[in-house]
C-alpha cells in the first residue's frame, strides 16, 4: 500500500517502570462527574445520565513536558482527572464485568481553553474547540492494575506552583468506573487503547506561563507540567 502522505506517528502514552508504551487509539472525557465542580460551573450536581466528549489521541502530552500556551484564549484552565486505560475490547459491556476490560490507570490533566468552551456552551455548540486542541491531554504514565489495582478511593490533588487548587477523594466520583466504562460502552466499541478521562474536582482555574502544574492521585504517582510561551 501507498500513501499520498506519510502517516503521522502512532500517539502513545509510558507505561510505569517500563520501557514499553500503549498506543493511543481515542480519549473519552466525562463531563462533570464531581458534585461540587458540577455546581462550581453552574450545573445541577444530580446523577443525570453522564456525558462524554473527546479528544484527539494527538493531544497526548506527557510528564514532565512543557506545554505552549494555546491560541485564541485569556482563560486558559487545569483539571486534575483519573484515566482509564482499555485493554480489553467490548460492547455492551454489562456494569458488573466493566473493570475486566481495564488495562490499567494513570493520572491525567483535561486542559482547558475555558472561556471558548463556556462561549460554545452558551450557543449551544460542540465544546470541541475548548477541549480538543493540542496539548491538551496531559496524561502522565500508566500503571496496570495488577500493581495498583483498581482506585476507587484516595486522594486527588492539584497544585499551581506548590499552592494547592484542587483537593478531593476519587471516592466523590459521581459515575464510578464501572458505571463509566458500561455507560460508554452501549455506544462505542471500546477497544485496546481507549483512554477514559473520568472528570474533574472542584477547584478548576487559569494557568499562565511560566506556571509548574503538578496532579498528585494517591497509588498512581504524581504528573507535572510546565507552561510555555506560546507558538
Amino acid at each position: 500500500m501507498s500513501y499520498i502522505f506519510n502517516p503521522s506517528p502512532i500517539p502513545t502514552i509510558a507505561v510505569a517502570d517500563s520501557d514499553a508504551r500503549i498506543p493511543v487509539r481515542r480519549i473519552f472525557c466525562v463531563g462533570r462527574n464531581y458534585a461540587a465542580h458540577a455546581v462550581e460551573m453552574g450545573k445541577n450536581p444530580d446523577r443525570d445520565p453522564p456525558f462524554f466528549f473527546t479528544k484527539p489521541a494527538d493531544a497526548v502530552v506527557g510528564n514532565r513536558e512543557t506545554i505552549p500556551y494555546p491560541p485564541e484564549t485569556q482563560n486558559f484552565h487545569y483539571e486534575a482527572e483519573l484515566v482509564v486505560v482499555i485493554g480489553t475490547a467490548g460492547r455492551n459491556i454489562p456494569e458488573e464485568k466493566s473493570l475486566d476490560h481495564v488495562w490499567g490507570y494513570a493520572v491525567g490533566n483535561d486542559l482547558t481553553r475555558r472561556d471558548l468552551q463556556l462561549e460554545a456552551r452558551e450557543k449551544g455548540r460542540p465544546w470541541d474547540w475548548g477541549k480538543a486542541f493540542d496539548h491538551s491531554a496531559v496524561i502522565g504514565p500508566a500503571h496496570a492494575i495488577a500493581s495498583v489495582g483498581h482506585p476507587s478511593k484516595g486522594s486527588i490533588s492539584l497544585s499551581v506552583n506548590g499552592e494547592v487548587k484542587q483537593d478531593a477523594n476519587l471516592k466523590e466520583l459521581i459515575w464510578s468506573v464501572p458505571e463509566i466504562i458500561s455507560i460508554l460502552s452501549r455506544s462505542m466499541h471500546l477497544q485496546p487503547g481507549d483512554l477514559i478521562m473520568t472528570g474533574t474536582p472542584a477547584g478548576v482555574g487559569p494557568l499562565n506561563v511560566g506556571d509548574i502544574c503538578t496532579v498528585t492521585i494517591e497509588g498512581l504517582g504524581t504528573l507535572t507540567t510546565e507552561i510555555g510561551p506560546g507558538e
